[in-house]
């Protein structure tokens, strides 16, 4: 079956992705956002690429970790095309050991990684061996992952749009659905399932993150005190999030982002006379299920659906836009369990 166009309707970090590998099967392809790009969630600062723990494994670590191995040659190409940054560096990922028993839960880990990772990454239990940048381990060990990655967000978004640009797509504010048309809408999307269902597709949890002018470019990020540190490319260093269900303005920043600084200079040393450059809140989208919510919208033919990305999307992109592609210009259905959008209605 011949195909016209498809509209992607949604230009975050899932309708970029899927507009950027329709185009590279040869599809032509119409973005719609009235908000622009990267207007929600994926305007955010964090950018942690970061995965799962190796142990209860199950098809949600499985897909993200075949996404995140994907993501260095799918970022490439964009960075390729699109001549600019996306700010994407696989540099791994440290945290400290706080006692005992982590100290040998971690060690347990890392057998697992060994049998589900295999050799594409290593997941290692060492002493700490940076002591100007790290946080402070009291077991003086710490955990090193060699699979995580980092990302720009905002910058990562508006490289798809160069890269889109030189396949004359672009992101127009308006326009008509086609014969296929792809829904990655984000909140605003889950909010419209919850219209038409008896129960609750998803939701916005909001977070808030800070960026600080701190420049470790070619550092690993940390995870310490649950809080996500993660020195960017630009020179900057990014700290997040909090996870908030109830909230009055979902763009303010309060109190709850004071203290996450807080905790983040304490735990790290190094950040503790790093100058506040700017602040960001906004809702990310969850579905019920936690998982990304992908495949056909029930009872609308020719519509697709692609949402629920929440703290883990970017790092979920490229095996999301591959997915969805061998769907729509394939017809190979190779969504996991659990991601399809029947499951959560």
């Amino acid at each position: 079956m011949a195909i016209d166009k498809i509209t992607v309707r949604g230009a975050g970090i899932f309708g970029l992705s899927i507009a950027w590998e329709l185009t590279q099967r040869g599809a032509s392809v119409q973005v719609i956002d009235p908000n622009g790009a990267a207007a929600g969630a994926s305007g955010g600062i964090v950018g942690a690429l970061a995965p799962h723990v190796p142990e209860n494994w199950n098809p949600k670590k499985q897909f993200q970790l075949e996404s995140l191995l994907m993501a260095a040659e799918f970022w490439a190409n964009v960075e390729r095309t699109g001549g600019q940054s996306a700010g994407y560096g696989r540099l791994g990922r440290t945290q400290p050991i706080a006692d005992d028993a982590a100290l040998a839960l971690a060690h347990q880990r890392a057998e697992t990684a060994a049998t589900l990772w295999g050799d594409t990454a290593q997941w290692i239990v060492r002493p700490v061996t940076d002591t100007n940048w790290g946080a402070h381990s009291p077991t003086g060990y710490e955990i090193h992952d060699t699979l995580s990655a980092r990302i720009h967000p905002h910058q990562a978004c508006l490289t798809l749009v160069a890269a889109l640009a030189t396949k004359r797509v672009t992101v127009r504010p308006d326009g008509p659905d086609t014969a296929l048309t792809i829904h990655t809408t984000g909140v605003a999307g889950l909010n419209e399932l919850n219209a038409n269902h008896s129960r609750m597709v998803g939701a916005g949890i909001k977070g808030q993150a800070v960026l600080l002018d701190y420049a470790m470019p070619n550092a690993p990020q940390l995870f310490a005190d649950t809080l996500h540190i993660i020195p960017h490319s630009d020179g900057t260093t990014a700290i997040g999030s909090t996870t908030e269900r109830e909230y009055d303005d979902p763009t303010a920043t309060d109190a709850q982002l004071d203290a996450i600084l807080s905790r983040a200079r304490n735990a790290v040393p190094a950040l503790r006379d790093a100058p506040e450059l700017r602040r960001w809140a906004g809702l990310r989208p969850r579905s019920r299920s936690r998982a990304p919510m992908m495949g056909p919208w029930p009872d609308r033919p020719g519509h697709f659906i692609a949402n629920g990305g929440f703290k883990i999307g970017f790092g979920m992109a490229p095996k999301v836009a591959q997915t969805m592609a061998d769907l729509i210009i394939e017809g190979r259905n190779t969504i996991p369990r659990g991601f399809e959008v029947a499951a959560s209605f």
